[in-house]
């Protein structure tokens, strides 16, 4: 496993990722290599840097389109579908860089017998790849002591993520209950008899032991664990696997112990400098970038409806301080007079027409970015909530305050995790995420979450 942003990813998925970057690479190369036979073709030193191009956007491609989220592609047809998209984004990508760059260009009949190389060995190498996840080679034997429901949202993570990189080899309930009954595998053993936790665990080649013991005095098998501790296997408490293993912290399973003596939450003054200095430069790149976009969303915004363009509203910053959000107007004029403060539904009536496109897209979020330049958001962080229902949340959801230590961001990491909320459970699960970014957060971090924002603005998804 490698760890990574406080997550562990199996490394035969880095390796899966370079190594079809290899099979991109080559299938180009194979094909400069053939046109030769066929046609005079000037092997040149800067065919590398030119494929190294390709094989980049190609990646990327594939990464947008999802073909690297392996629990939303299962199937062939939908494998073959998202790939020739992928290609045809490819395609329009580099025909526009090569009217820019035209001496970059790879010659059109190479192209094209590198498109369909791409199509036969992508195809295959993911058929394997797949076959192997389907089948849990390689995956790491795990060892889970106790019973508890954390048990459960642990195992059923691994069952319901085909490339988390685990398989349960057995649970050592701790009490004598129906954990047989919620456990929905025929591949996990339940052993009763503690005493055989080391024989297992060094026989099933077990490198981890996950503790979700319940609390119970007295029923903490520390021997047992000592005796596997010192024959190198690692003792991991269960809310941590599941931390690193989901990417969310659960907030509902944590004692306030647990979120004492983690590790993390570690904001230093260079930290904190350099993630201004990330919001500044990155606010002020966006407002130059975007102002066509902004200036075409205010005239549609003020000719498709009565009221003004942006819609600023007070929600609730850092350390609890209130400030005024701005937002491109979405609704009718005085959407919430008679209604007072709610969620958005889905076919909200309230929505104008130009509301449901920028909001689809999230261009009524643009503005934002002053306020990032401004101080008040970050470009990444919690999302701001309205006072009037962070009040209620705190007094429901355990640890809800503690998402007011960072400053709220225009996208975070419950944004591009989880789809829009509208309920007291989604509440809980985007705070799991909220707690997770904080407790996490680094400048790499940010960077792969306004990635997958970008790629979930391109696609429009969950919003409302």
């Amino acid at each position: 496993m490698l760890r990574l942003l406080k997550q562990y990813f199996p490394i035969r998925n880095i390796v899966f990722i370079i190594l079809e970057g290899e099979v991109i690479f080559l299938s180009f190369l194979i094909a400069s290599a053939l046109s030769i036979f066929f046609a005079p073709f000037s092997f040149d030193v800067l065919l590398i840097l030119r494929i190294a191009l390709v094989t980049i956007v190609c990646q990327i491609c594939l990464y947008y389109n999802d073909l690297y989220d392996f629990d939303r592609v299962k199937t062939l047809p939908e494998m073959i579908i998202r790939l020739l998209q992928s290609l045809g984004a490819v395609c329009i990508i580099l025909g526009l860089v090569y009217l820019i760059f035209p001496f970059i260009e790879i010659d059109q009949k190479v192209f094209m017998l590198s498109l369909i190389f791409l199509i036969i060995f992508i195809t295959g190498w993911r058929l394997v790849y797949l076959k192997i996840l389907n089948k849990g080679y390689f995956n790491e034997n795990i060892i889970i002591v106790g019973s508890s429901d954390l048990c459960i949202a642990i195992i059923n993570k691994i069952q319901n993520t085909i490339d988390c990189g685990y398989k349960v080899k057995a649970i050592f309930p701790d009490s004598d209950d129906d954990t047989k009954k919620k456990i929905n595998s025929k591949d996990v053993f339940l052993m009763y008899n503690i005493s055989m936790l080391r024989k297992i665990a060094v026989s099933g080649g077990v490198k981890k032991i996950v503790t979700v013991i319940k609390e119970q005095r007295g029923s903490f098998p520390m021997k047992e664990l000592i005796d596997c501790r010192t024959k190198g296997i690692e003792i991991i408490d269960g809310c941590s696997f599941y931390e690193h293993l989901a990417g969310k912290v659960l907030s509902n399973k944590i004692n306030p112990s647990w979120l004492v003596f983690s590790d993390g939450f570690k904001k230093s003054g260079t930290r904190i400098f350099l993630k201004r200095v990330e919001d500044i430069i990155g606010s002020l790149i966006a407002l130059i970038l975007l102002s066509p976009i902004l200036i075409i969303t205010a005239i549609a915004v003020k000719i498709s409806s009565k009221g003004p363009v942006l819609f600023t509203q007070d929600r609730m910053g850092r350390h609890k301080n209130e400030f005024n959000m701005h937002k491109f107007r979405s609704m009718v004029n005085d959407a919430e007079k008679l209604t007072g403060p709610v969620w958005a539904d889905e076919d909200d009536p309230r929505i104008t027409r130009v509301g449901r496109i920028i909001r689809k897209y999230r261009i009524d979020e643009l503005p934002q970015f002053w306020d990032v330049l401004m101080g008040r958001m970050s470009l990444v962080g919690p999302r701001p909530e309205r006072k009037y229902f962070t009040d209620q949340l705190e007094e429901q959801i355990q640890f809800y305050p503690q998402r007011f230590i960072a400053k709220p961001g225009i996208t975070g990491w419950a944004q591009v995790s989880y789809d829009y909320g509208a309920t007291i459970e989604d509440a809980i699960e985007k705070l799991n995420y909220d707690l997770f970014y904080i407790k996490n957060m680094t400048l790499l971090f940010d960077l792969i979450i306004i990635l997958r924002t970008i790629k979930i603005v391109i696609f429009g998804r969950g919003s409302r």
